[in-house]
């Protein structure tokens, strides 16, 4: 009977591995398909990416309880979809898009330093996470941490070459430094 327990426990690990394996192979020729400057090509390379981050590699239950915070969260109820985020982060705090949910919202919510420790964790997880990467360019403009924001806006470009909103969002971030500094 040990035998047989051991054996099942070794399976199981070894699919977890290896669908873990599938996951991260499949993101990595995504990500460099996204290098293309085909900007049709890109977006539908950017749904797919969004897809895999936003289900959860073993737990159906986590990927419903992160789509039921999210639909909180497009009809700004803000704090229930913290909640919700905040419980799937307790359940899984190694899933990137868990904390990339809940930075959404504590920006929305004018947490700004908070939602920067939750981008920080995203990109820790994650270090590819164009979105996180997007906030985080926004959290330091609201902290006025104007150069932190240009540089988290050409991680982007880097990762994502055709993404417009970084080109725009650099121009505008100078413009304002510029005023600024008049």
């Amino acid at each position: 009977m040990k035998k047989i327990l051991f054996f099942l426990i070794y399976i199981l690990l070894f699919l977890n591995q290896s669908f873990a394996d599938d996951r991260k192979s499949e993101l990595d020729k995504l990500f460099k398909k996204l290098q293309s400057n085909n900007s049709n090509l890109s977006f539908k390379v950017e749904q797919k990416i969004w897809k895999i981050w936003s289900t959860h590699p073993q737990k159906k239950d986590l990927t419903n309880l992160l789509n039921e915070g999210s639909n909180f969260l497009k009809n700004n109820q803000l704090l229930k979809a913290k909640k919700i985020f905040t419980k799937v982060i307790e359940k899984d705090p190694k899933w990137p898009e868990a904390w990339n949910k809940r930075a959404t919202v504590l920006y929305l919510l004018g947490e700004f330093k908070k939602s920067q420790k939750d981008i920080d964790k995203v990109l820790e997880l994650e270090e590819r996470h164009f979105g996180a990467l997007a906030g985080q360019g926004l959290v330091n403009i609201q902290l006025k941490n104007y150069e932190k924001a240009i540089n988290s806006y050409k991680k982007v470009q880097e990762i994502y070459p055709s993404m417009k909103s970084p080109k725009i969002m650099i121009k505008e971030i100078e413009m304002l430094i510029k005023k600024q500094s008049i």
